[in-house]
């Protein structure tokens, strides 16, 4: 289970659309997790220049690989974490949709993402959750990697310490991940919730063109 259903926290702020948790996971169910994840040995590297380096594991792998994962971003009571803080009742997005449920990897010099948003392919608001479950420096502190939002027009560091949820409205916080250094791997679990998970024809083709460039050419066929 969650080490926490909200009801012995304060609710946090999503004010800015952007909100975060910490030990969100019991600490068994976080072993759990990085165990899962440390097994994940077949990435998809993807480089995007000015733009994207870095490895991903896709939802579909994940649904085989990674059954925790895949339970918990289902679960009822992930459900209700999102949905609380945000103040709308959010649902996982579509088995289709290969960032739903995905692990991002950076772990070889330079892997980082440029700014971006990320972009709303469905009908209804959407958001992201990020649980880091790697953020090792070479000193056995936390990596030089960091995740940068842009909040009031300045930007803001993000702290992400294993287990820590970093909850936000993707298409409206524009945000980054700077370099990673030799050495170092960082390595974060991402899910995507929305209000609506239906598509227009549109906006079904766009996912499948931004999900090729992250998790190659078997995207165009999901």
């Amino acid at each position: 289970m969650f080490v926490t259903t909200l009801d012995a926290f304060e609710t946090p702020s999503f004010a800015g659309k952007l909100a975060t948790l910490d030990s969100v996971l019991t600490a068994d169910l976080f072993a759990r997790v990085a165990e899962e994840v440390n097994a994940l040995i077949e990435t998809e590297r993807s480089y995007l220049p000015t733009h994207k380096k870095g490895s991903t594991v896709a939802y579909s792998v994940l649904r085989e690989k990674a059954p925790t994962l895949v339970n918990h971003y289902r679960s009822a009571t992930m459900r209700r974490i999102v949905s609380r803080i945000v103040g709308v009742e959010v649902q996982p997005t579509p088995l289709h949709d290969e960032s739903s449920c995905s692990v991002l990897f950076y772990e070889k010099p330079g892997d980082h993402i440029n700014w971006h948003y990320d972009h709303n392919f469905y009908r209804g608001r959407h958001f992201t959750v990020l649980i880091p479950v790697v953020n090792r420096g070479r000193d056995g502190g936390l990596s030089a990697a960091h995740l940068l939002a842009k909040q009031g027009g300045r930007d803001m560091e993000v702290a992400t310490p294993p287990n820590r949820l970093i909850l936000f409205e993707g298409a409206k916080v524009r945000h980054k991940v700077t370099p990673i250094s030799e050495g170092e791997r960082r390595a974060v679990w991402s899910m995507t919730y929305c209000t609506d998970p239906r598509n227009s024809t549109i906006q079904g083709v766009a996912r499948r063109v931004k999900d090729t460039a992250f998790f190659g050419l078997r995207s165009l066929w999901t």
